[in-house]
């Protein structure tokens, strides 16, 4: 039934998914790492891993899943949707109802990503800068960056001194090395600063990105003028940090988005509010 109602444009493929955007979709919408080895026993493609975690779980968690990508196949445009005889939509749905009043014992339930405590700590512990003095709080938000991209396996790297020049640290984001600039100030960030940040990027290899966090955020005139010159920088403020805890979305996840919506716009930064709108009602 997966290949005949949710396979994509190839084996292997779930409709119109890419390795990214389908961890990203467990994640966000059933707090599921897809990507674990715990789902890689049919095989690394993403029906195989889908495969693989319908075997494992629980009958509720497997039509939770099976119902929502149902309605994800709905919604895309009509000419993307692939061709499928009526009749496997139709098994399809009869199997979700199956595993719906089934007792939820043919399997176990996915192993959650999430650790709430954990968010609410480092939500938390970010409101308790604003206690310290404006030189303490700052190497203390560096610090703080650091184990938050650390929580999320971004494999951080504490700041260092090059000649000439004073990086906050780095991280690894899938296979590129990202360069920190983090500021915590009363103004916001204008367009100087984020011009030499990237001028201290482009001098790295042509591999090195940059994220540049500023707890204050951005001026408008600042990011318009810094514009779609923003080839290799993204930007990040302290309300974006909050809010992702506070949500439960994962950090990695949100850089992620960030990433994508800049290689699509040009522009360097969106709230996340933007990236992630919350549902009406």
């Amino acid at each position: 039934m997966i290949d005949e109602v949710l396979r994509g444009e190839s084996k292997g493929y779930i409709l119109d998914f890419s390795n990214s955007t389908m961890r990203e979709f467990f994640t966000l919408e059933f707090d599921v790492d897809l990507y674990s080895d715990d789902y890689a026993t049919e095989g690394t493609s993403k029906a195989s891993r889908l495969r693989s975690f319908l075997k494992q779980v629980d009958d509720t968690s497997a039509a939770r899943v099976l119902t929502r990508l149902l309605a994800y196949r709905g919604a895309m445009p009509a000419p993307m949707r692939s061709e499928i005889r009526p009749l496997g939509e139709g098994q399809l749905l009869a199997l979700i109802k199956r595993l719906e009043r089934g007792d939820g014992s043919a399997g176990t339930a996915p192993r959650p990503i999430f650790n709430r405590n954990q968010y609410e700590e480092l939500r938390d512990e970010l409101n308790r800068l604003w206690g310290l003095d404006p030189r303490p709080r700052g190497y203390a938000f560096e610090t703080y960056l650091k184990r938050l991209f650390d929580t999320f396996h971004l494999n951080a790297r504490a700041p260092f001194t090059l000649v000439g020049e004073q990086i906050d640290g780095s991280f690894q984001l899938g296979h590129e090395t990202y360069l920190l600039e983090a500021k915590w100030q009363k103004d916001p960030i204008g367009v100087l600063e984020l011009h030499g940040f990237h001028g201290k990027v482009e001098q790295k290899a042509s591999w090195s990105r940059g994220l540049f966090v500023s707890f204050g955020g951005f001026t408008n005139v600042g990011l318009q003028a810094f514009g779609q010159a923003a080839k290799r920088v993204i930007c990040m403020d302290g309300q974006d940090i909050y809010e992702a805890l506070d949500r439960n979305i994962p950090i990695d996840v949100v850089l992620e988005r960030k990433v994508r919506h800049a290689a699509e716009t040009g522009l360097p930064f969106a709230m996340l509010r933007q990236l992630f709108p919350l549902p009406h009602g």
